[in-house]
């Protein structure tokens, strides 16, 4: 189980995530351009990943230590999964994106992403801080729902 941060640390890891948070729509948006533009979100997405995997390489090279193959082999499979929705993921925003408008669709993944991320940390689902779900912490998911609902576009 992980054990919360140093104040200093969560609020520098806190920023981390703030400019990842920033990333996402700008990616989308980037993504789901390429895709009409190819006529292909697969295609795209091919290539973002192709982009991606060469990037993390060179990271992992000049900043990581590779891990052993040993190390590769004793880790679950389960955690190997994150492939599987991050593919998921790019291949879904890239394709609705533009049939509903990125702000739809990011509103939407974000919803997703706050109901998900409070059943795994009340669980503390593979190794997550726990983090009881709380009347504070449904009200607050209750009030994102209604505020994904009046901050969406209607496409129809």
């Amino acid at each position: 189980m992980s054990t919360a941060p140093h104040p200093a640390t969560a609020l520098l890891l806190s920023l981390l995530m703030l400019a990842a948070g920033i990333g996402i729509p700008i990616m989308a948006t980037l993504n789901a351009g390429l895709g009409q533009r190819l006529a292909s979100p697969v295609a795209a997405s091919a290539v973002l990943f192709a982009g991606a995997f060469a990037l993390a390489a060179i990271v992992l090279a000049v900043f990581g230590q590779p891990p052993s193959v040993a190390r590769f082999a004793a880790t679950p499979p389960v955690y190997y999964l994150g492939a599987f929705f991050t593919v998921f993921y790019i291949l879904a925003i890239t394709y609705a994106g533009p049939k509903i408008g990125i702000g739809n669709a990011v509103f939407f993944v974000l919803l997703g992403q706050m109901v998900a991320a409070s059943v795994i940390d009340h669980f503390g689902l593979w190794g997550a801080i726990v983090t009881p779900v709380t009347a504070r912490r449904i009200i607050g998911l209750i009030v994102m729902t209604v505020g994904v609902y009046l901050a969406r576009k209607p496409t129809a």
